[in-house]
């Protein structure tokens, strides 16, 4: 294959579709936007959602429950998933992110107690952590400091 040889795909090049350039071209005159009506003028159109002035779905739909905009979203970690790291290592938000255990720190990272813990003397800096894993770390030496969720993001990054 040499330079010269190059060619573009069959069908990779498509004339681009000129209305509005007399009727034997199949899109003169209106263009293909039909004869009148909202969506035949220029800026015309309807929003989305609107259906015509018929009750939209999403005010037709239930809606059910309370969103809490001040909600805190946790990163989750188990037990068995601190296995990865060396004995003695400190597990912070940086390590785990860069471990590629979690994808974001989210709002905070949480350790639940799913698994079972075989590293021994690990230094854990999270903002939240269960009693049953809070006890598994200390009972195989290590350590657990609790990390006020605010100041947790603001260190991650």
């Amino acid at each position: 294959m040499e330079l010269h040889t190059l060619q573009a795909a069959e069908g990779s090049r498509k004339v681009r579709n000129r209305v509005g350039r007399g009727t034997s071209s199949g899109n003169g005159k209106t263009s293909g936007r039909g004869q009148k009506g909202q969506k035949s003028r220029s800026g015309g159109g309807v929003r989305p959602g609107f259906e015509g002035g018929q009750t939209p779905l999403f005010r037709r739909m239930p809606k059910r429950g309370f969103l809490n905009v001040n909600r805190k979203e946790y990163a989750i970690v188990n037990l068995d998933t601190l296995n990865r790291f060396e004995a003695g290592a400190e597990v912070n938000a940086t390590t785990l992110v860069d471990a590629k255990i979690i994808k974001s720190t989210l709002d905070g990272i949480k350790v639940l107690g799913n698994g079972e813990l075989k590293v021994k003397n690990l230094k854990l800096t999270v903002a939240k952590i269960s009693e049953s894993a809070k006890a598994a770390v200390e009972a195989a030496g290590g350590s657990v400091e609790l990390v006020e969720a605010k100041k947790f993001v603001k260190a991650a990054k």
